[in-house]
């Protein structure tokens, strides 16, 4: 049966993992994760990339010999993922033996099929990304920098060999328009398909000048292209040309886990290679954005590159995990911060989720001595609790299989909001005063949606949540047993706090050298900070803000309406159309921007407040007449304004 089948992108082995890198394994190792809790059999690839003139380069300058070099980082990533808890299937390395054999029959087969020629390549080159400069990307005919990096670029004359990549155009077009979901998010493959429209030229797949890489076949002077021997890692690591059997069980991958920077590579490269070998492309390419810092991206020249062990060894692995994978949204770049960190470890995990378990698991001690039995019917209120809990399930499942990990944890904590609520409503403390029977029930409600809680969480937070698993009294021998546990009671456990709220807080303005910064890099953030906050006219108090008349305001008219139905606009990651009922003021087309956060099917059935006399405007094609009214909630993720209280379709806010 077929597995499936995640990959990461292999990381040049010139520095160690930093967050960036994290960032695209924790993605890939929660999906893969997620996958086997289904009850799918799984396969998760990742590695490093070891050839290429930028290694070789970097070796020379330490003094060692390529091979010396790369090896001695590899026990980095080990170290890096196992402090993580990234359970891998592979750890492939480019300089395996293995590889380079099935790289070698992957390029012969290229031949054979008659898509590789011999030519001479002039033209500029990047070498610190390993990249050639097309025609489209030079601005001129002078010394041109590199689009990708802005690094200087070098000009290029040698023989090599050539894939007729133009070959490809027509058929790519027509792979991406039968396959419309085969980029995450649309923006990227909207990108790739202006690009390819443009034209496709030649690509040369093989350099003369750059001995450290892998031998063309049957010609010892040329070195395979970095790019192409490096993509080739996604099938050499299931059996490509020497086992059969395993490569039909795992290939094409069922997610390819990349950046934005390399997407060209594996959506019009890679696929084109891929069809030239009649090979089934893969299924999905979940293409993230970059971790800025101080809303840069992060570099060794700016001095804001976070070092992951050290995060790990301040707030533990899960804390992190969980803060990388609801914090930075898949869709578009995320801004990391010490502070957002520590806020949302102390808000979504400490506060919601084990607050709420030490509370249940002290009360049920006191009363019940630890042990509560599954109710076989359910009060009114437990009920609607149980109804949050399905609709948060398939929320949940949805955005998973989606890729979108942080819009999957923000339904988990809308769920988890609902099940404080309940608890808080319930009083079970008081209640166990005069009825031990309903609180016991409130105590196993509890217990069961934190189970719920706990599953959900699991590919986020392992170790966290087996923890939490256990003090329920729940099997998590395999992810296999967690998804199919049946339990007819639960027995809280009086255990330690599942998080610990961060007390010496590490400023997001200092970036201290714990987290792996020079003394050097850290004076020169400080230099910039200095400058900034002087060149920075300081804003106005909120009490000087501009103020307006009661005749303005009663301009604008705010009313409840009835959101009935809600669609997802097509070409669009961000607008959702709803079509809402004002009551006697008619129904309402209005266009909304949250679907970085909230998906059509939250929505719909829901009452929020709109601006109704708002001017028509157009967007996407689409008419939208109206505004609905939305606040940052303490994670800044955008929520509807809603009535506290039931009120009529149509009724005007005074």
């Amino acid at each position: 049966m077929k597995r499936f089948y995640i990959t990461t992108p292999i990381y040049y082995v010139t520095a160690k993992p930093h967050l960036g890198s994290l960032y695209s394994t924790l993605i890939a190792d929660v999906l893969a994760r997620y996958q086997r809790l289904c009850g799918r059999s799984t396969y998760f690839l990742t590695g490093t990339d070891e050839h290429g003139q930028k290694v070789a380069q970097a070796a020379a300058q330490a003094h060692m010999q390529p091979q010396e070099f790369v090896d001695s980082f590899i026990p980095a990533y080990t170290d890096c993922w196992r402090r993580y808890g990234i359970e891998y299937d592979q750890f492939i390395r480019t300089t395996d033996t293995a590889h380079v054999t099935r790289a070698q029959a992957f390029v012969a087969k290229l031949q054979e099929k008659g898509y590789i020629y011999k030519a001479t390549y002039e033209g500029w080159y990047c070498t610190p990304d390993e990249t050639f400069v097309t025609e489209k990307d030079m601005k001129s005919t002078e010394a041109v920098l590199c689009p990708s990096c802005g690094r200087p670029t070098v000009w290029l004359s040698e023989d090599t060999y050539y894939f007729k990549l133009s070959a490809f155009q027509e058929k790519l077009l027509q792979f991406y328009k039968e396959h419309p979901d085969f980029i995450t998010p649309k923006e990227r493959q909207n990108e790739v398909i202006r690009f390819v429209e443009g034209g496709l030229k030649d690509l040369s797949i093989s350099r003369t000048t750059v001995p450290w890489g892998v031998k063309f076949p049957k010609d010892d002077k040329h070195t395979i292209y970095v790019w192409v021997e490096a993509l080739c890692n996604y099938i050499t690591a299931v059996g490509y040309g020497t086992d059969t059997k395993e490569f039909h069980i795992d290939w094409p991958a069922d997610i390819q886990v990349l950046g934005k920077d390399i997407v060209r590579f594996h959506a019009v490269y890679w696929p084109a290679l891929l069809m030239a070998a009649e090979l089934e492309i893969p299924k999905k390419l979940l293409v993230h954005g970059w971790i800025t810092v101080d809303h840069q991206k992060m570099s060794k020249s700016l001095g804001n590159v976070v070092d992951p062990i050290a995060l790990q060894e301040t707030y533990g692995a899960d804390p992190v995990r969980y803060y990388l994978m609801k914090h930075m949204p898949i869709t578009h770049d995320g801004n990391f911060s010490i502070t957002d960190l520590e806020q949302t470890i102390t808000a979504d995990l400490a506060n919601t989720l084990g607050n709420l378990f030490n509370r249940a698991s002290v009360l049920a001690q006191s009363i019940a001595q630890g042990v509560v039995p599954v109710p076989t019917a359910f009060s009114a209120a437990a009920q609607k609790l149980r109804d949050a809990e399905t609709h948060c399930l398939a929320e949940y499942q949805t955005h998973m299989n989606e890729g979108v990990l942080h819009l999957a944890l923000q339904s988990v904590q809308t769920y988890l909001h609902n099940l404080n609520q309940y608890f808080h409503a319930q009083e079970p403390w008081k209640v166990a005063k005069t009825d031990r029977d309903t609180a016991v029930e409130v105590l196993a409600v509890i217990a069961r949606g934190l189970h719920a809680t706990a599953l959900m969480l699991w590919p986020v937070m392992p170790q966290v949540m087996v923890q939490l698993l256990n003090a329920l009294g729940i099997d998590t021998h395999d992810a296999l047993t967690l998804a199919h546990t049946a339990q007819k009671k639960y027995t809280y456990a009086v255990i330690p706090p599942l998080f610990i709220k961060p007390t010496n807080s590490l400023k997001a303005e200092a970036y201290p050298p714990e987290l792996g910064l020079s003394a050097e890099a850290l004076a020169e953030a400080e230099e910039r900070r200095r400058k900034k906050k002087v060149e920075t006219p300081e804003k106005k108090p909120v009490n000087e803000m501009p103020s307006i008349s009661i005749e303005d305001f009663v301009k604008v008219q705010l009313a409840v309406g009835e959101i009935m139905a809600a669609e997802a606009v097509e070409k669009s990651d961000k607008l959702i159309k709803l079509q809402v009922n004002f009551g006697t003021h008619g129904m309402r087309q209005i266009l909304t921007g949250l679907r970085l956060h909230h998906t059509p099917e939250s929505l719909m059935g829901t009452h929020a407040v709109f601006v109704l006399n708002l001017k028509p405007r157009t967007m996407m094609g689409l008419e939208s007449h109206g505004m609905l009214l939305t606040a940052a909630d303490a994670n800044g993720v955008p929520q509807p304004i809603k009535p506290i209280a039931p009120v009529p379709s149509g009724t005007v806010l005074k």
